[in-house]
C-alpha cells in the first residue's frame, strides 16, 4: 500500500488554487496506485500551536535527559513525525504568504525538524534522519517571480523573489528528504489568471510518472 500525506496550508476552500491543484495530483496518483491511503493534514482548518518554552527547552535536551513533563511537550511533535515517517510521498499545497510559507506551515515545519529526533548535528552540520521519500510541493502565488534577481527589488522590476521554494527544498534536506519536485502557480491574484488544469496536467505528466513509490 502507497501512503500519501498531504499538508495543506490555504485558509480558503474551493477557491484555493493550491488545493485545486493538490486535488488533481491526488486523482492522478488514487488512478495510478488504487492501493494508496491518504493522510490529510489540513493546517489551516486545524492549525498547529507555535512553539512555546517547554517545547524549546525539550528539544535542546537529548532523550535521556528529558523529563515526563518534556515528553509531554512533545507529544504533538512526535505524532505530526510519526505521520511524515510512515508515509511514502509527502504533498504540500500552499499559498505563497509575503514571498514564503505561511505561518500554520512554519508550525509543521517546526514541530517536525528537530535535532536528535529528526536531524542530528556533527561537525560537518546536520545529517537527515528520516528515509527518503519523494516530495511534490505546489504553491499558489499571486504574482511572478525570478529564482535568481541579485540586486533587484520589487519596486525596480515587475517580478519577486520566492523565498518559498528555496526554504522548503532546504528545510526538507535538512531532515533528509531531498527529492523536491516543486509546482509553483504564478499571477493567481491577476484579473486575468484562468483555468490551470492544463499547467497541472502538463507538470503532473513530467513528475508522476518518475516517482518510485
Amino acid at each position: 500500500m502507497i501512503r500519501i500525506l498531504h499538508v495543506s496550508a490555504s485558509t480558503r476552500e474551493a477557491s484555493s488554487r493550491s488545493r485545486i491543484a493538490a486535488d488533481m495530483v491526488l486523482a492522478r496518483l488514487r488512478e495510478s496506485h488504487p492501493d494508496q491511503s491518504i493522510v490529510e493534514r489540513d493546517l489551516a482548518a486545524r492549525p498547529l500551536p507555535h512553539p512555546d518554552v517547554g517545547f524549546v527547552e525539550a528539544t535542546a535536551l537529548p532523550p535521556k535527559a528529558r523529563t515526563e513533563q518534556h515528553a509531554h511537550s512533545l507529544a504533538l511533535s512526535e505524532n505530526l513525525i510519526r505521520e511524515l515517517e510512515l508515509s511514502d510521498l509527502l504533498l504540500i499545497s500552499t499559498p505563497m504568504h509575503n514571498f514564503t510559507v505561511p505561518s500554520v506551515l512554519k508550525a509543521w515545519v517546526d514541530h517536525v525538524v528537530r535535532p536528535y529526533r529528526t536531524f542530528q548535528l556533527s561537525p560537518e552540520g546536520k545529517i537527515g534522519l528520516l528515509r527518503p521519500q519523494p516530495v511534490l510541493v505546489i504553491s499558489a502565488c499571486g504574482g511572478g517571480f525570478m529564482d535568481d534577481m541579485p540586486g533587484e527589488t520589487p519596486r525596480t522590476t515587475g517580478k519577486q523573489k520566492d523565498f518559498l521554494t528555496s526554504y522548503l527544498r532546504y528545510v526538507l534536506a535538512v531532515i533528509g528528504l531531498t527529492q523536491v519536485q516543486v509546482l509553483r502557480l504564478e499571477h493567481q491574484n491577476a484579473p486575468s489568471a484562468g483555468d490551470i488544469t492544463d499547467e497541472i496536467n502538463s507538470w503532473a505528466d513530467q513528475v508522476l510518472d518518475q516517482l518510485e513509490l
